[in-house]
């Protein structure tokens, strides 16, 4: 089991900031959660606690980019995407400005504090604006090679975050998608935490002689569109795992371009199907909601018959 993503993003944080001067941290009054008070005890003159005004902070973080730094804003990912959207838009966005935009909590990962503070639509929300690239990271690694690569790109990036520590994935050089499962019937393409479970799944088909591809995909955009197709062309099956709602999130990406490309496959995803999330325990949330290995590896079943 790896560290939390939170605890390994903070400490990135810190490790960064060393060798980026130009590297500021802005907080919404949650960084004891979001973990990057560990940069401002590091760093105190480069932290900014900008109190519970999420907005306001994307405002203040936009002014900073235009002065040569390169600012990272924490906060829920639910607040920031929906309190910061109008900022992120017109100020972010618009200008194309180097921000990092770190959605902590991600998904149901806020499991005891109920729908108001679960993120379930902020990908959506993010991949529809202009000039933002979106990155939801799998595990401790991914999340912390998130924020190198963000730290390198010359317009802004969100970077949504898990709360909960999940099993490490295989080791990689690069940013990008994952394999870390071989299959030839059925690819299973997971995003973020999804994927632990979707290599369970693969697990329990693998002893029914179904062998499935799993793909951690952490970028919904842009998306790794050349493995995706290479490995469904390979399968003629997909299912696309997801912890958000259906509706304009990863499979929605994914099958955008599928139907416009042509390509064709047998087709499925799991998600949350348009509800909210309830309160409790996290991974007994995500199973209610389908995201399980079992579950997994029922859908893809089905998909091969």
């Amino acid at each position: 089991m790896s560290l939390a993503m939170r605890d390994a993003f903070g400490r990135k944080l810190v490790e960064l900031g060393e060798t980026h001067p130009e590297l500021v941290v802005l907080d919404a009054d949650v960084s004891s959660s979001t973990k990057s008070a560990l940069f401002g005890k590091a760093y105190p003159d480069r932290f900014f606690n900008c109190g519970v005004a999420e907005g306001n902070m994307v405002d203040i973080a936009a002014g900073l980019a235009t002065c040569g730094y390169h600012p990272v804003v924490n906060a829920f990912s639910i607040f920031l995407a929906l309190k910061g959207t109008d900022q992120i838009r017109n100020v972010l966005c618009y200008n194309n400005l180097p921000v990092v935009i770190a959605g902590a909590y991600g998904g149901l990962s806020d499991s005891f504090d109920g729908a108001s503070h679960q993120a379930i639509c902020d990908i959506a929300i993010m991949r529809a604006l202009p000039n933002m690239q979106v990155i939801v990271p799998a595990d401790a690694a991914q999340a912390e090679k998130a924020l190198e690569y963000a730290l390198g790109q010359k317009g802004p990036v969100f970077i949504r975050l898990n709360r909960n520590a999940m099993p490490d994935l295989p080791s990689f050089e690069k940013l990008g998608t994952v394999c870390s499962h071989e299959g030839k019937d059925i690819t299973i393409a997971a995003n973020g935490i999804t994927a632990s479970f979707a290599n369970e799944a693969a697990q329990l088909l693998s002893k029914e002689g179904i062998k499935a591809e799993v793909l951690s995909v952490p970028f919904v955009k842009p998306l790794d569109l050349e493995t995706l197709e290479a490995s469904v062309h390979k399968t003629g099956r997909l299912l696309c795992v997801e912890e958000h709602v259906l509706m304009g999130g990863f499979a929605s990406a994914i099958s955008e371009v599928f139907m416009k490309r042509g390509i064709s496959c047998k087709f499925d995803a799991i998600g949350l199907d348009d509800t909210y999330g309830e309160t409790g325990p996290y991974e007994e949330l995500l199973a209610k909601y389908g995201i399980s290995s079992e579950n997994i590896a029922l859908r893809a079943r089905q998909l091969c018959k």
